[in-house]
């Protein structure tokens, strides 16, 4: 059995088996460009698979080094790749700069930086494990644009972009060349995807018979992207390499199709979407932020729980058998927290921080807490264990406090302040929860009607309404 086989054995093992067969048989007989920077969501959907089937062998398989992951940042404006990382630790909180936008942003862990998974070179050789060697097209669509770009089906690369590039070249390191070249009337981008330069013509106005120059400098410095204005007419644009690599500059006409092409996007795996997956968080407990890294989120849910009186349980039925319902009730917790895509954060005595990535997986896993406790009472024909649950949504930072991946801010402070208005076995939501579409649905569904109130939580300035699910 060679080294390969053996870690598809253990992934068999310890993954789903229907999963893990599809990606063993990609890895066997898919095509080069299938391997590279797999997009989980596109993954599932097209081997009729559940995306936390699929996502939990992926990342397995990481683990076992199959596969490698990629934390890619991803322009918000064109979908181009900013930044390639091969851990969350390399994001920075600074602006990455898009040549091609002539903008700045700062990254965001659920709307710019995709998770992607590529097959390991110690598995199988692929073409994009070494990108310099790749043809210009092929890099442009597996290097450049990643998962992010939704391209039309059997339609080759090369062909797409020829109804929007002029003139292209493949500029070895430490060279120079010249394009010539007839430029009409229209807006055009000088684009370098390896070095992200890019130089802005605007040509218009009467055309010209005389020769117009331009000269393009690449090297390891991003200047900011400029804009000259030109009128149609010849033009003579000299490139110059001054890099230790090839580059791959072309002429885009920033037009209808262009624009077209880049407002087609799919839906990827968000750095979000990994943050709050609990097989994530149990194999890679040391894949987490520096120190002093704070990243992004815009949106996250939150849902604290505790035990009602539990001092009065240990006080009731002694020490060890409190423990072992304490323990009972975390166990009971977390199956549920996992079933709905979330992730455990941390335990404070007999309380419990989850996080979600969205309210209805939220709202889901709170009602299916409440349901588990029952049960588990039922089965011991008692009412030991009452759940108080307080949730809520909204933007916080990712950040690393004792050594474990954590979250900080308001959104934090009020979900806990909003669990410490529980006193029985209804939940507490505020208002971004009930008034969230799917989460409306679920609760008419279920025939749950909220009930608001105002409140005042301490250390919240503001009075807000929080909802009372019966």
């Amino acid at each position: 059995m060679s080294d390969s086989e053996a870690r598809f054995h253990v992934l068999r093992q310890s993954a789903g088996r229907r999963a893990s067969a599809v990606i063993e048989a990609m890895v066997l007989s898919g095509s080069d460009i299938e391997l590279n920077r797999i997009n989980v969501i596109e993954f599932s959907s097209a081997h009729s698979l559940e995306l936390d089937e699929s996502l939990d062998a992926f990342l397995h398989a990481a683990k076992l080094g199959l596969f490698d992951m990629s934390w890619n940042l991803l322009c918000p404006g064109c979908g181009g790749v900013l930044s390639a990382n091969t851990s969350i630790n390399d994001i920075h909180q600074h602006d990455y700069p898009c040549a091609i936008c002539a903008a700045g942003y700062e990254p965001t862990l659920d709307g710019m930086v995709e998770v992607t998974f590529t097959v390991s070179p110690r598995v199988r050789q692929i073409a994009a494990h070494t990108p310099d060697a790749l043809p210009m097209w092929d890099y442009m669509q597996q290097v450049y644009w990643s998962s992010g770009i939704q391209f039309p089906p059997g339609v080759p690369m090369r062909e797409l972009m020829e109804k929007i590039v002029v003139d292209w070249m493949e500029l070895p390191a430490g060279e120079k060349a010249t394009m010539s070249l007839q430029l009409p009337e229209g807006f055009f981008i000088v684009f370098d995807p390896v070095t992200h330069a890019a130089q802005f013509l605007d040509v218009q106005g009467e055309p010209t018979r005389e020769r117009q120059e331009v000269g393009i400098v690449f090297n390891a410095v991003q200047a900011p992207t400029g804009t000259m204005k030109m009128r149609p007419g010849p033009l003579r644009l000299t490139l110059e390499n001054r890099t230790d690599a090839r580059v791959l500059p072309a002429i885009y006409l920033a037009g209808d199709e262009l624009h077209h092409m880049l407002g087609q996007r799919k839906k990827f795996l968000t750095a979000r979407d990994l943050l709050t997956n609990q097989t994530f968080r149990d194999l890679f407990r040391t894949d987490t932020l520096e120190v002093d890294q704070r990243l992004k989120i815009t949106s996250l849910t939150f849902v604290f729980t505790d035990l009602k009186a539990s001092t009065e349980l240990y006080e009731r039925v002694g020490d060890l058998v409190a423990y072992d319902l304490v323990r009972a009730h975390f166990g009971v917790l977390n199956e549920v927290v996992r079933r709905e895509s979330g992730a455990v954060v941390k335990t404070i005595g007999d309380a419990v921080m989850a996080s979600f990535p969205t309210p209805d997986r939220g709202i889901a896993a709170v009602l299916g807490m409440r349901e588990a406790m029952q049960a588990l009472n039922a089965s011991r024909k008692s009412e030991d264990l009452l759940l108080k649950i307080g949730i809520h949504e909204g933007p916080c930072l990712a950040v690393t406090l004792n050594d474990r991946l954590d979250y900080f801010g308001q959104t934090v402070n009020v979900a806990a302040r909003v669990q410490g208005l529980a006193v029985s076995r209804a939940i507490f939501a505020t208002e971004p929860i009930v008034k969230h579409p799917a989460v409306a649905a679920m609760l008419s569904a279920a025939g749950l009607t909220p009930v608001p109130q105002r409140c005042n939580l301490r250390g919240i300035a503001d009075e807000l309404t929080v909802y009372q699910i019966p």
